[in-house]
């Protein structure tokens, strides 16, 4: 494997700034956030879109098209959390290695799944996924970069809607009122 060389990498980095108006504390910071973001965004989708392929039961059909619009939607938002990034000077990720090294959220890679238990664990990784969200929304306020932080406002919405509908369908009949 070739060795990189740092003074090379960081020449070659260096012609990835974009002009902004943010400081360049305000770049770091909030690159590297746009970044753990985005490793917790394809972890997410990862686990959605194997829960979706594994499910079983009665439910299968529900259940199946949920989490296909629900990986949908967090496959969508990839895109701009990375160029995020790079309209405010800094860079993202670059290896399956490094998102899953940055990632926030556990992995399952379990042979075996039950579907009560699929939709329970994708439950509570968006809500730790909107939390996650609200903490950096007061980063990015406080640096003022409005526009990452009205991204953040959407995203935090989806999240919580994503979580609100597992967590309906996770409730038993006695929570339910039924």
């Amino acid at each position: 494997m070739a060795k990189s060389n740092p003074a090379r990498s960081r020449v070659e980095s260096d012609r990835l700034n974009t002009p902004t108006d943010l400081s360049p504390e305000a770049t770091k910071v909030i690159s590297e956030g746009l970044t753990v973001l985005l490793s917790d965004l394809f972890a997410l989708y990862l686990k959605t879109k194997n829960f979706h392929w594994h499910m079983s039961g009665p439910h299968f059909r529900d259940y199946h098209l949920l989490l296909d619009e629900q990986s949908d939607e967090i496959f969508a938002i990839t895109d701009d959390v990375a160029e995020r990034a790079r309209k405010i000077g800094g860079t993202t990720l670059r290896s399956l290695g490094e998102a899953k090294a940055k990632s926030r959220l556990a992995d399952n890679d379990a042979e075996y799944v039950s579907p009560i238990d699929m939709l329970a664990e994708l439950r509570d990784d968006n809500k730790t996924l909107a939390a996650n969200m609200r903490e950096f929304h007061e980063v990015t306020d406080e640096h003022k970069d409005v526009s990452t932080t009205s991204l953040l406002e959407e995203w935090i919405d989806q999240a919580e809607r994503r979580t609100w509908f597992l967590y309906e369908i996770t409730r038993t009949a006695t929570q339910s009122g039924h």
